[in-house]
């Protein structure tokens, strides 16, 4: 694969911008290095098209952002005819209500609607209210991690510039685990503002754990809040409220809302979303009417089209075929979680680690043309047959690579790159 253009341009970014990216996910040292493509040029429908001018298959989709497709014409079509209108004005734009109306339709319990521009933004707007309702400070968090403010970042691997303090006002519960939320609970007696956590990331909850959850986050004066940032748009067309059966107070939206335009929001009951009568959230962009156009599109595309089913069958088929495959090879690699939202996970195996094997995976799948990244494996509206089946034909050659490898214990000499390294801990 010739990767010419996108070395030119990394020795150029090298001087110009720290860390290679404007998202840590998305540099070089997040990929295997060396072996991927660095900088891209266009997408369309399912495929990625890098400055090299070679074409990929895309399951990253933008770290999750593009749910139906790289330049989706409904959604590109609406943008342009906004675009001739106007971006951002001096009053409200009546997309704002519009818009609103039409979550309300798709999401349950979107008594009220506020907008952000990204997912973090979201979350902690919800933190942010949660607080000011309770009049307490302590959140228990239980997610996959991604929000970049200091409320969250305090407790990674990457915090630094934020004051200590932080680190004392937030707690993680473990998932389908409410003896350790209980616990907390009797720790931070009477100190807890909310609850806040992903719906599920891998694992489906227990049959009683979000209900009961909620009922002890309120038992305890806590708001209970759903981060829906990664699972909103891509679950069910209401998230994992739909799909889960379960009312939050307050719900994040973010990514897929808006097929790769900046664009996030914040849902819930009206008494808890009238604080925000008072509390200070309010940023120039949030009612910027190209992105709003852009989720009204998207909502309607969801409303009226098979999205959500379509994605689901042709994850499923992903999922079933990469655990067959690896399953007939006796290795220890499995797609965890679920069909539109899953993990391709290896485990260490016969002196070879973990992270080593799915670089090796993951090299041999973009040498195929078939992008995936250390994270989350994520389907598209645009995702056809077609695309499903390449991405198996090349899942029977990565892994037999790997098997291969294991077998002549030679897997670091095939390893063309460097290894994935992880963004951040905690």
């Amino acid at each position: 694969m010739v990767l010419t253009n996108s070395k030119k341009y990394l020795k150029r970014a090298k001087n110009v911008i720290p860390g290679l990216s404007q998202t840590f996910s998305k540099a070089p040292y997040s990929y295997v290095e060396g072996t991927y493509p660095v900088f891209i040029k266009k997408g369309n429908g399912c495929k990625l098209t890098d400055v090299d001018d070679n074409e990929f298959i895309d399951y990253v989709l933008a770290l999750g952002p593009v749910s139906l497709g790289y330049c989706y014409k409904k959604v590109d079509n609406a943008i342009k005819q906004q675009l001739e209108k106007g971006i951002s004005f001096s009053m409200p734009h009546y997309l704002e209500v519009e818009f609103s109306e039409k979550l309300q339709k798709i999401i349950p319990n979107a008594e009220m609607v506020r907008f952000s521009k990204t997912g973090s933004d979201a979350v902690t707007a919800c933190l942010r209210v949660a607080r000011a309702y309770t009049q307490k400070d302590h959140i228990l968090y239980c997610g996959h991690g991604g929000v970049w403010h200091d409320w969250f970042t305090t407790i990674t691997s990457r915090n630094q510039g934020i004051p200590k303090f932080n680190s004392k006002l937030i707690s993680l519960f473990q998932y389908n685990n409410l003896e350790s939320v209980k616990k907390l609970f009797k720790t931070y007696h009477n100190k807890v503002a909310a609850v806040i956590m992903e719906p599920m990331w891998l694992d489906f909850p227990n049959e009683s754990f979000l209900h009961e959850l909620k009922e002890l986050a309120h038992k305890n004066n806590a708001l209970f809040i759903f981060d829906e940032v990664l699972t909103g748009f891509r679950l069910a067309n209401g998230g994992g409220q739909e799909l889960l059966k379960i009312d939050a107070d307050l719900a994040a939206f973010g990514k897929a809302i808006g097929n790769g335009m900046p664009l996030g929001a914040i849902t819930g009951k009206e008494e808890y979303m009238k604080e925000f009568n008072d509390v200070f959230y309010s940023t120039t962009y949030a009612g910027e009417a190209l992105s709003l156009t852009a989720g009204n599109a998207v909502v309607d595309e969801y409303l009226n089209k098979p999205v959500i089913k379509h994605c689901w069958k042709m994850g499923q088929l992903l999922k079933d075929n990469f655990n067959k495959i690896s399953s007939e090879l006796k290795l220890n690699a499995k797609w965890n979680g679920l069909p539109v939202r899953g993990s391709i996970e290896f485990l260490n195996e016969k002196g070879n680690d973990k992270n080593s094997l799915k670089s090796l995976f993951l090299q041999e799948c973009i040498k195929n043309n078939i992008l995936f990244g250390q994270g989350e494996a994520l389907l598209s509206y645009s995702h056809k047959i077609k695309d499903i089946k390449s991405t198996i034909t090349t899942f029977e050659k990565a892994l037999q690579t790997v098997s291969d490898a294991i077998q002549k214990n030679n897997v670091s000499e095939k390893l063309e790159g460097k290894e994935i390294k992880s963004v951040m801990t905690f």
